[in-house]
């Protein structure tokens, strides 16, 4: 068996990375494409008698790169002299003599995969396959459809591509192999009649859906099992190849960690770390976005005054007390520019907070149990002689989940009042807690206390993060004047403002995807509960924060999570400040709840 590289394309879409380089000569966490790719070629000798490639675009330099690798198999090169006006089927057909000497693992030179993928694809009897792997979203080029038996029914061009069908579809990989007879019988055949009908500017790809068909060609697909691979044609192909490929466990948790969120780019990828409502929305809600997805896509959205007025409609509240902000981030970080200070602030808590309230004077309260908890008595005697002017409260608080009833809230109302403290209460976990009815954005209420804002992000319990909604509530009109003027005109699209228009008719669906998720988190905290060396902190939010009492460390069964069940956590030594080994775990559906489990009780022992 012989292997041929395609690798005589510019890669413009990689800009300054291939100005003076072949794209193969990319580096990903180190190493170039080309290295990896023939490292793992010559670790299938004997089984591999040559490599042929065929180059093109900065060709001398791609040999005398390669003539500096530790490379056994030996290397035969073909040359595409018309690389800038032509595709990959003449840098194919120019190998036409090799491909029809030997069986032949033929692969595209911009691939980046794992070992055990041409490993299998060698020892696979079959003689003629196409490697594919389940459609996701982000993947382009071309796709294929098949049967039970691998059969490769159809290839489906782009312009035919339907995304209701994205279940059925399968994606080409860009590694092949051909038996001899396959290439000598068939492929070169048709390789070099359609260069002659259609000219040189195609890609050798169409020649395998002219082939399929044909019924006894022999072409079978095969499918991946899990095994990484990716395709890189630009930076951002680039960036999320570096983050899956990379060898070193705590390298590749850092960087996914530092996305903080995209995480769609991974499919696999169950996360657990970021916090939202696993039971809402219901599809037809989502079915409904869908159905106006041009209209909203082609379309300015309304101004501020009209999202005040759905966000109103949708919190029964008055319009003259809303703003609506593109998500509770961008309301904390204005409204702290306003507030008084000392600022009161409980940790641990939510950065967000921390982080603009870093250039002002701040008062901070550590709980001192273990669990993080404290109540309204805890709350009024750390702050009542320091003077603050405002304080931060999030209940349920995060990452602890602790939770004040609303008896001892209604404490600390009276009292940030008696003292003319203005409180900045954020209950955007609020509606997961098994108090109902627990919201303090109600008009009387906040006529009450003019002192109260109330903050609360869109993204959490309504499951929705991606449309990026949060409001603040209060009766205090000089700070929402503030903050109104602060925020941007446009700060909400029109997909988010479509959502707070249609919102209130899923109410029903709301209350009942609540009640689901407080039965999965009773039963999630019974099987964490469960395992040895874990000690789970009771929570009234939609995470839990879990304590390894075995001697093991947080950043190693993180790093053990994402690398063998691709699974993310959030690891909180370091906003906790001492060396117990504590990490944030998100309340998911029971199934990816039941992975975790899973996986936590191999890694825990």
């Amino acid at each position: 068996m012989q292997a041929i590289i395609l690798a005589a394309g510019m890669g413009k879409r990689l800009g300054a990375l291939t100005s003076n380089n072949t794209k193969c000569m990319v580096e990903v966490n180190g190493t170039t494409l080309i290295k990896r790719m023939l490292k793992q070629l010559d670790n299938l000798r004997p089984h591999l008698s040559r490599i042929v490639i065929a180059i093109g675009y900065e060709g001398e330099k791609l040999k005398d790169y390669i003539s500096t690798l530790d490379i056994a198999t030996e290397i035969h090169y073909v040359v595409n002299k018309d690389f800038a006006t032509t595709n990959n089927i003449v840098s194919l057909a120019l190998t036409k003599d090799w491909l029809v000497q030997e069986d032949t693992l033929l692969l595209e030179s911009d691939l980046i995969f794992e070992d055990s993928v041409l490993e299998e694809l060698v020892r696979d009897c079959r003689p003629t396959l196409a490697l594919v792997d389940k459609y996701t979203s982000g993947m382009d080029g071309t796709v294929v459809k098949i049967d039970e038996d691998d059969n490769i029914l159809a290839c489906v061009p782009g312009k035919k591509f339907v995304f209701k069908d994205i279940p059925n579809y399968y994606k080409t990989v860009n590694i092949y192999k051909f038996s001899k007879e396959f290439s000598g019988s068939y492929y070169v055949p048709f390789l070099e009649a359609y260069c002659k009908a259609y000219g040189n500017n195609e890609y050798h790809e169409q020649v395998l859906r002219v082939l399929i068909m044909i019924d006894d060609s022999g072409i079978k697909a095969k499918r991946l099992n899990g095994q990484l691979w990716y395709e890189i044609d630009d930076i951002q192909d680039l960036d999320i190849a570096s983050s899956l490929f990379t060898t070193n466990p705590k390298e590749q948790l850092e960087k996914f960690q530092e996305r903080y969120g995209g995480y769609w780019r991974y499919p696999n990828l169950l996360d657990f770390c970021y916090l939202v409502n696993p039971y809402y929305p219901p599809p037809r809600l989502c079915n409904e976005m869908k159905a106006n997805f041009n209209k909203l896509i082609a379309q300015y959205p309304s101004g501020a005054k009209v999202n005040s007025l759905l966000a109103a409609k949708n919190f029964s509240v008055s319009e003259d007390y809303v703003v609506v902000g593109n998500g509770a981030a961008e309301i904390i970080a204005s409204l702290l520019r306003f507030v008084d200070t000392p600022i009161g602030l409980i940790k641990p808590t939510f950065e967000e907070y921390v982080q603009r309230a870093i250039t002002k004077d701040t008062k901070v309260f550590v709980p001192s149990t273990k669990d993080f908890s404290y109540g309204a008595t805890d709350i009024i005697e750390h702050f009542d002689k320091k003077n603050i002017a405002s304080l931060v409260l999030i209940n349920p608080d995060n990452p602890s989940g602790n939770y004040l009833p609303r008896k001892e809230l209604d404490q600390v109302l009276d009292w940030a009042k008696s003292k003319s403290i203005t409180l900045i209460l954020d209950e955007s976990f609020a509606d997961f807690s098994d108090e109902l009815n627990n919201s303090c954005i109600d008009d009387r209420l906040l006529k009450s206390y003019p002192n109260l804002i109330v903050i609360k992000s869109i993204s959490k319990s309504y499951g929705v993060p991606g449309v990026r909604l949060g409001i603040m509530v209060t009766a205090n009109l000089e700070i929402l004047a503030l903050v109104k003027k602060d925020v941007a005109i446009w700060n909400i699209n029109s997909f988010g403002e479509f959502y707070l228009q249609i919102a209130e008719k899923y109410k029903n669906d709301y209350v009942q995807g609540l009640n689901l998720f407080r039965a999965e988190r009773k039963r999630f905290f019974d099987l964490l509960s469960a395992i040895k060396g874990l000690e789970v902190m009771p929570s009234q939010a939609n995470y839990f924060m879990v304590e390894l009492t075995n001697n093991m460390s947080v950043q190693s069964v993180a790093e053990t999570l994402l690398k063998d069940w691709n699974i993310l956590v959030k690891d909180l030594t370091k906003k906790l400040g001492s060396t117990r080994q504590v990490m944030r775990i998100a309340i998911r559906n029971s199934t990816d709840n039941n992975t975790l489990v899973e996986a936590l009780k191999n890694i825990i022992k």
